[in-house]
């Protein structure tokens, strides 16, 4: 079945980095779009960034761009979220998505903190 597991999360100052992975299996990782969402209490769940299949076609969320970077790598099944210059704003609870046969699978979120 698909899975996918988040991990890289954590506490870190304004103005640091953090990398996120995701982990995939039960599907076929090299045919399909990823995408990161992230969700604050309260909030509905919005997109962070996504990536084409093949690694192009990158889409970010306007107030990540020039901060953060999507990237993927089909031999190990893990698409990553790099994060610079990281803000109060951006902490959330951070999850990959996939989509396939129209359903939807989310992994299990991992949380992102940043403060001082």
């Amino acid at each position: 079945q698909v899975q996918l597991v988040e991990s890289g999360g954590g506490l870190v100052q304004p103005g640091g980095s953090l990398r996120l992975s995701c982990a995939a299996s039960g599907f076929t990782f090299s045919n399909y779009a990823m995408s990161w969402y992230r969700q604050v209490p309260g909030k509905e769940r919005e997109l962070v960034a996504s990536i084409g299949s093949d690694g192009g076609n990158t889409n970010y969320a306007d107030s990540v761009k020039g901060r953060f970077t999507i990237s993927r790598d089909n031999a190990k099944n893990t698409v990553y979220l790099q994060m610079n210059s990281l803000k109060p704003e951006d902490t959330a609870v951070y999850y990959c998505k996939v989509v396939r046969f129209f359903i939807t699978y989310w992994g299990q979120g991992t949380q992102v903190t940043v403060s001082s």
